[in-house]
């Protein structure tokens, strides 16, 4: 045998439509060297983004903590004090700050002892005692606990961005919210007067720099490449189910060639090609897996009554939302092609005692001066996600957009994407396929799709 390397790939298919794939590698200094890279090829990824939680907010879930999930009962104050944290309703009459002021404040240089100094604004007064350190009574995360005891839970999700949601949904369908393709800035706040390129002309987002530094504001209408354009040129069918044209929660809308604003009845819309995949409501989701139509990669954003957003939701509308999702893709013929990533947009301004992995503030490395960002919570579900398994891998935002380029043989954007993991450890591709068990919640599918209200976007973040 020569000394060049030789490579082999075998393909079966395991259970509808899934194909396992082996990439076998021998090397001419051993015959008997073999490495095997299983790779499992999903017909449908179905990543679903909520709001403004922390794994030690949502997740105070006694099972999940006994397998080792690494949830916190108390924090520290920026007095050194340790403060209990309390039992509330996810449903609560009060929001908290999670601008990037508010970020750098509660990171503290890594301490995460001044959560105390992010305002919270409350609907009713007095504030309650402590209010950014709390947790979500179980009664109201059941649904949340079930599919997180029952498939991965990844304890170390991390946003990419140090901001809040509309910067953090430009990461997740890009990687980046930079202004250009090879900018070194990003967006990275919530931009005041309207979101994306059909905003008012007065309309405006801060721009961070690489020293951390929020030094201009431009108009929030952005050129770079986008996952979606990935699929695009691959001919792979996908929608972004948003809950209005015009969110901060609708990332497509603030991308210049997917938008293309024109003026229509005297007003700006998008009305780009690539537009028209952008389906509104989200609710039409549960209506395209009924009707076997779902597309190979969704973006599903929920209307903010059920978004677990602070302030502004139903009290069951978040777990239910998302179970009414998982229960009709578990139910059908998706279930056993389908990869549902679930996760949180931002960490809504909640303590968490964890630290980013790493803050980049070098002033040349991408991501200087705003990654990484707060964990949010992370689970993945499929027939082949590990059973009842915490996931203690660092990810970020980037591992998603990386999990879906791996699976699909996309080119990676060269963005957060080519700097994270791609979730390959929340998976076991030997285990027999993992059979679906229906997610109890008190809402099911029928009340979202006969759901008359208009969907809402919390007044501002």
């Amino acid at each position: 045998m020569d000394r060049s390397a030789c490579f082999w790939l075998s393909v079966s298919l395991v259970s509808a439509g899934v194909v396992l794939l082996n990439l076998n590698a021998c090397s001419g200094y051993s015959t008997t060297t073999t490495t095997q890279i299983p790779v499992v090829k999903f017909q449908h990824v179905v990543v679903i983004v909520q709001e403004n939680r922390t794994p030690d907010n949502l997740f105070h879930d006694p099972v999940l903590m006994a397998r080792g999930a690494d949830i916190a009962s108390s924090g520290l104050n920026s007095s050194g004090a340790t403060v209990p944290l309390t039992s509330s309703p996810l449903a609560i009459n009060y929001d908290l700050s999670h601008v990037h002021s508010s970020f750098v404040a509660m990171y503290d240089g890594g301490k995460m002892d001044a959560a105390d100094k992010i305002p919270a604004y409350c609907n009713l007064n007095p504030c309650p005692p402590n209010p950014q350190y709390m947790y979500v009574q179980a009664s109201d995360a059941g649904p949340y606990f079930q599919m997180a005891e029952q498939y991965t839970f990844g304890d170390r999700m991390f946003q990419t961005n140090q901001g809040p949601s509309f910067p953090a949904h430009q990461f997740i369908l890009s990687g980046t919210s930079a202004p250009t393709a090879t900018s070194n800035l990003f967006a990275a706040e919530n931009p005041a007067g309207g979101a994306g390129c059909a905003a008012a002309a007065n309309s405006l987002v801060a721009i961070i720099d690489p020293g951390g530094k929020e030094s201009s504001q431009m108009y929030p209408c952005f050129e770079h490449p986008t996952l979606s354009d990935e699929l695009d040129a691959k001919g792979i069918s996908w929608r972004y189910y948003a809950p209005n044209a015009s969110s901060i929660w609708t990332a497509p809308n603030a991308i210049q060639h997917m938008c293309q604003a024109q003026t229509q009845n005297g007003q700006l819309a998008c009305t780009g090609t690539t537009w028209s995949n952008v389906v509104i409501p989200p609710s039409q989701v549960l209506t395209d897996i009924a009707n076997n139509q779902l597309p190979t990669v969704s973006w599903v954003i929920p209307a903010g009554q059920n978004s677990d957003h602070p302030g502004s939701v139903d009290a069951n509308g978040g777990p239910s939302w998302v179970a009414s999702i998982v229960n009709a893709i578990g139910n059908s013929s998706y279930w056993s092609n389908t990869t549902i990533i679930l996760t949180w947009d931002d960490w809504g301004g909640w303590f968490d005692h964890v630290a980013p992995p790493k803050i980049i503030n070098d002033g040349t490395s991408w991501g200087s001066g705003y990654a990484y960002g707060f964990r949010v919570p992370l689970i993945v579900i499929s027939p082949y996600a590990k059973a009842a398994y915490i996931s203690h891998t660092p990810h970020d935002f980037g591992s998603i957009l990386n999990f879906i380029e791996q699976n699909f043989g996309l080119p990676s954007l060269g963005y957060a994407d080519s700097r994270a993991d791609n979730l390959l450890d929340c998976f076991d591709f030997g285990q027999s396929p993992l059979q679906f068990h229906t997610i109890a919640a008190p809402l099911k599918a029928d009340y979202f799709l006969n759901d008359t209200r208009p969907p809402t976007d919390p007044d501002s973040d």
